[in-house]
């Protein structure tokens, strides 16, 4: 089996192509295509939860990212030893079924739009957040740090530990501790509601602005490292993402966070009211 070819970064959620093996996943079947239109559930980052639909007329109950060698032959999910694009390894999306399709066999593969749609509007709003909440935590680092591409100190790239996006949201958490202390942000004095009311303030104008949003697209395999870019009026940003997003900010409606703290980890959840 070759690295399958997907279709899902440039918003396909039809296709039609060959089933060209099938594994066996615990008790269901697990079906490879040539060409999919599915995005599966990244090991590395587990971030946006795999696509739902049908595959010949069957639902695929879930999708996940397989990886083939010859020497360790294939593994699934969390089991797979090496970051994604490692040489020497075969990338699949494995779509999960309870009945087998014969190889051989050409197949419709149809994705829940409104599943995608939802969490694509997640995923893009996830990253707004993420911005604007960098800006609004701005003015408490006492250290030079690494910034984003809108300027501001990158405290989301600094102290995340999880990211996961649902349908119409996120929720982000954030480590606080000593090794970020030593980063130069101290965190003690957070106010949490004034720092959630600024994020909501950019997050309001962001939506307001209809920014165009995009993803580049260097290749048509699961492997290839691809883009989220966004024109904000404050500037184009840039952040690397394999998932899927809207087209433009307004289609998101709304986007507000809200911050919650418990001892040294502080969550955002992220909700998108379309």
């Amino acid at each position: 089996m070759n690295s399958t070819v997907v279709t899902f970064p440039d918003g396909h959620v039809t296709g039609r192509s060959e089933i060209v093996g099938v594994v066996p996943v615990g008790a269901r079947h697990g079906l490879v295509v040539a060409e999919t239109p599915f995005h599966p559930l990244d090991h590395t980052w587990p971030d946006q939860p795999a696509d739902l639909g049908t595959l010949g007329g069957l639902p695929v109950v879930d999708c996940v990212t397989g990886a083939w060698a010859e020497q360790e032959g294939l593994r699934l999910g969390p089991d797979i030893p090496v970051r994604r694009g490692a040489d020497g390894w075969e990338w699949l999306v494995v779509h999960v079924t309870e009945t087998p399709l014969p190889v051989g066999e050409t197949v419709d593969l149809v994705v829940d739009a409104g599943h995608r749609a939802a969490l694509s509007a997640g995923h893009t709003a996830c990253h707004l957040a993420a911005l604007a909440l960098n800006a609004a935590l701005a003015g408490h680092w006492r250290k030079e740090a690494a910034r984003d591409g809108l300027g501001h100190p990158d405290f989301d790239q600094a102290a995340i530990t999880s990211s996961r996006i649902t349908p119409d949201g996120s929720v982000d958490v954030y480590r606080l501790g000593k090794s970020l202390r030593k980063k130069g942000f101290p965190g003690d004095d957070l106010d949490l509601d004034r720092v959630a009311a600024d994020a909501n303030e950019r997050l309001a104008a962001w939506v307001a602005a209809g920014a165009p949003v995009r993803i580049d697209v260097p290749g048509r395999w699961l492997t290839a490292r691809r883009t989220w870019h966004c024109a904000l009026p404050e500037g184009e940003v840039s952040i690397p993402c394999g998932g899927t997003h809207v087209a433009r900010t307004s289609e998101l409606g709304s986007v507000t966070v809200a911050l919650s703290r418990e001892d040294a980890t502080l969550t955002m959840r992220t909700t998108v009211t379309r």
